[in-house]
């Protein structure tokens, strides 16, 4: 390992990781090769008992946020993942990924909140999508609306989910409608808009708005990843 770099792992932080693919190629730009990931990174979460707390996936490079394994240590998660990757994806290219990859500890919930924001805001400061709820290939929209994707991310929702399945979180109430709220992520009506579409689309049906994430919680979610 490079003087440079000095890595914290068995810290019980927090992880922002960082890697790209090789020589920054956007060997990650297809459809397919995002739902290959995806899959690996699930099955890592499940193998080494990984939370996943945030992701995107870009052409060229992949942000994370994400806790220290339960088995194992992060960087052997880490190997795994890359390599259950590579190993479906790699073709005739020779090399998928940079044999590196960047590695914050998150020290507390600003840094937190500062990373959550930085990995959902990727696409849009890329220039690829007009919001973050456009691009798929990240975990905005589970924090958005709950929808569960391919990859089981750890937020408030699935605390909520684990409480209600435990029978430890009361039945739903009636709550404010979205359009009367006045949040911070609303400010341009259009965005507003696309929110309670989504909330619309893919919040379970069985639990209702406000049921399974609270609406105080959603507004504070919404200030953190928009």
């Amino acid at each position: 390992m490079p003087w440079s770099l000095k890595r914290f792992h068995e810290s019980g932080q927090t992880h922002f990781v960082t890697f790209s693919c090789y020589r920054r190629c956007p060997l990650l730009i297809e459809p397919t090769a995002k739902q290959a990931f995806e899959s690996a990174l699930e099955r890592v979460r499940r193998c080494y008992e990984v939370r996943i707390y945030a992701y995107v996936i870009m052409p060229e490079h992949v942000h994370l946020l994400l806790s220290e394994p339960e088995r194992e240590t992060l960087a052997v998660a880490i190997k795994s993942l890359k390599q259950g990757v590579s190993r479906r994806l790699i073709g005739e290219a020779g090399h998928f990924w940079h044999k590196r990859y960047y590695d914050f500890n998150i020290r507390d919930h600003k840094q937190f909140v500062e990373k959550l924001r930085y990995i959902h805001r990727n696409p849009v400061t890329r220039g690829l999508c007009d919001c973050p709820e456009d691009w798929e290939w990240s975990s905005f929209r589970h924090y958005a609306t709950g929808c569960e994707g391919s990859v089981k991310i750890e937020s408030e929702w699935a605390a909520r989910k684990r409480q209600r399945a435990a029978g430890q979180l009361a039945s739903g109430r009636r709550t404010t409608p979205l359009k009367q709220m006045k949040l911070e992520w609303g400010t341009r009506q259009h965005r507003s808009c696309r929110c309670a579409a989504l909330l619309k689309q893919h919040a379970p049906p069985a639990f209702g708005w406000g049921v399974l994430f609270s609406f105080d919680s959603f507004y504070l979610y919404a200030k953190i990843i928009a």
